[in-house]
């Protein structure tokens, strides 16, 4: 994997295939080998692009606070470094984030968008996820990030046969610097641009995991709700992983979007 300079920053990606490019962004704690499940169906016609986010992976840690239009920045500066003028975006939970960012700060850069567990909010107004929020941040602080990795591995994958997935899962965000995984909690708990969806008028699919625990239904009911034209696919039997856990369902809702954009 090749590494590129941004903004003095160091950020570590893949690609591959060659066409109208497709970035891949993951979610926190992860990089881009989430996304191993569905580059090779796509390199065929698309150029896929998966970085591992700033201070993620193989990527440059950040100095000092991070936020969510800073990781954005990060991704249009590759994007400008490769050559890159459009992109479908593809972004997962935190990713999902980024890519909300880059799509109401640079909207001609993008062709499309595909949110995947993700949210305009981290909250959204439930009880149950603001006290899931403080309980990370209390088991980060005291418990210390390997006992976190394991917790929220064990939420992503709970089924015992998802124990590869687990274990793969666990050992990603284990690897991560405690300082730095603290900083992109506190980065997500800031993200809010629930008052500006209304901007992005890009075609947008947003995909929601049936069996999710980390984000609610109701944030992506949101998002399909106030992006104009927006289109919400739930994938039966999954849970917030689901280009993971269920990658023929999720590769095939991505194809047929991606299909009907062009």
């Amino acid at each position: 994997m090749p590494d590129i300079a941004i903004s003095r920053h160091r950020l570590h990606f893949e690609q591959a295939g060659a066409g109208d490019a497709l970035v891949f962004l993951h979610g926190l704690g992860s990089c881009g080998q989430d996304w191993l499940l569905q580059m090779p169906v796509l390199a065929d016609r698309l150029h896929v692009i998966a970085p591992d986010l700033r201070g993620h992976g193989e990527s440059a840690r950040p100095q000092g606070r991070v936020c969510v239009t800073g990781l954005a920045g990060d991704v249009t500066g590759m994007m400008d470094a490769l050559g890159v003028g459009r992109a479908h975006l593809v972004g997962l939970s935190l990713g999902g984030c980024v890519a909300q960012q880059i799509a109401l700060d640079c909207p001609a850069r993008i062709r499309s968008l595909t949110l995947v567990n993700t949210f305009a909010r981290y909250d959204s107004g439930e009880l149950r996820t603001a006290i899931l929020v403080a309980l990370r941040m209390v088991i980060l602080g005291t418990l210390g990030l390997p006992t976190q990795a394991r917790l929220v591995a064990a939420r992503l994958f709970p089924k015992p046969e998802q124990a590869p997935l687990r274990q793969i899962a666990a050992q990603r965000i284990a690897a991560n610097d405690p300082a730095t995984y603290r900083r992109m909690l506190i980065a997500i708990q800031r993200f809010d641009v629930r008052d500006r969806l209304g901007e992005i008028r890009c075609p947008t699919l947003v995909i929601a995991g049936e069996r999710d625990t980390t984000v609610p239904l109701r944030a992506k009911r949101f998002l399909a709700a106030h992006i104009s034209g927006a289109r919400l696919e739930i994938v039966a039997d999954s849970g917030h992983a689901t280009p993971v856990d269920q990658p023929d369902a999720f590769n095939e809702l991505l194809t047929r979007f991606l299909q009907s954009v062009s």
